[in-house]
């Protein structure tokens, strides 16, 4: 029975022309199976998840190879199932980043970065983010340096930090924001303010507020392509003042030339593509340039994707 209904779930056919958007905003994952009717047609197969959210979005967060790194066979499906113009932006592996805190770790860092070569290759690779461990303080900067410098200087990236050192609004700060600068490295900005705001309000923000970190809160950028990832609740709207707030800096970005990474977390998957599009819409209002992020409800199969519809501005998935 479930076969014969994949069999009628047509793919998507519209061309979302990602190549010529001036910033991307999407979600931590692509594979959700709330987001029936959402992002996917109902009855849709997990293999085409892919397929269906990188016509919607224009770039995905991908935490999973924090975890471990998949084959590159898998790496090449990634390439093949995804929207042209796609671009993934994948976590380094934690035996780098965590393990070995980027000591040591020659082999492992070759295998990954032949991993991310198939994605780079086919014009599908976004900025890949180095998320340090909390225990990784300002005495490491020498190690950080020194493996920074080793990456490949026309891939971009992005580094995020935990320990209370790189906030001291000083030295340490300044040397921090210097090398990534020298180096056109994005500091990845990371803002649960939204997330903790509040009493949480059901298990899962529960579960988010005692996991996600409370880092200080940085707009300071120091590369082309700001890496903001958004801590946001189930309910946007409990705090949308935020929503309103960050579509204003990323508006600022783009007119200054910078193309903004942007990515909406919900502790509840689920809910994260619903604040992806009141932040875009919000960003629109800005900049009314912007085309409208698609919706496979409006996908037109019979004229080649024309005629996409706009969506109300604040309407949730």
């Amino acid at each position: 029975m479930g076969k014969q209904t994949s069999a009628k779930i047509e793919k998507p056919s519209h061309n979302p022309r990602w190549d010529i958007w001036s910033y991307r905003i999407g979600c931590p994952v692509w594979g959700c199976r709330n987001w029936t009717d959402s992002i996917y047609p109902n009855g849709t197969p997990a293999d085409d998840f892919l397929r269906w959210y990188s016509s919607s979005f224009p770039t995905v967060e991908g935490n999973s190879t924090f975890y471990a790194v998949p084959p590159i066979a898998t790496f090449q499906k990634w390439r093949d199932s995804s929207a042209e113009s796609f671009q993934f932006c994948f976590k380094f592996p934690r035996t780098i980043s965590h393990y070995a805190k980027l000591k040591n770790c020659n082999d492992e860092l070759h295998e990954w970065l032949n991993r991310l070569a198939v994605l780079h290759d086919a014009g599908k690779l976004g900025p890949t983010f180095l998320q340090l461990a909390p225990s990784f303080s300002f005495s490491y900067f020498t190690q950080l340096e020194k493996f920074l410098r080793q990456l490949p200087r026309d891939w971009p990236w992005a580094v995020e930090v935990r320990h209370q050192d790189w906030f001291d609004m000083g030295d340490q700060e300044s040397q921090l924001d210097e090398l990534l600068q020298e180096l056109a490295i994005d500091k990845v900005l990371f803002d649960s303010r939204p997330l903790n705001s509040m009493e949480a309000s059901d298990q899962t923000e529960t579960e988010s507020q005692s996991r996600k970190p409370k880092t200080p809160f940085r707009t300071s950028i120091t590369g082309k392509r700001p890496m903001l990832r958004l801590i946001g609740r189930n309910n946007a709207e409990e705090v949308f003042a935020y929503w309103e707030w960050w579509a204003d800096q990323i508006a600022t970005w783009i007119e200054a030339g910078h193309q903004p990474w942007i990515f909406t977390h919900a502790p509840d998957d689920t809910f994260a593509p619903g604040i992806a599009r009141i932040l875009h819409d919000l960003i629109r209002i800005k900049r009314p340039e912007l085309p409208a992020l698609p919706d496979f409800r409006s996908f037109n199969q019979n004229n080649n994707g024309e005629g996409l519809k706009q969506l109300d501005l604040f309407s949730f998935d």
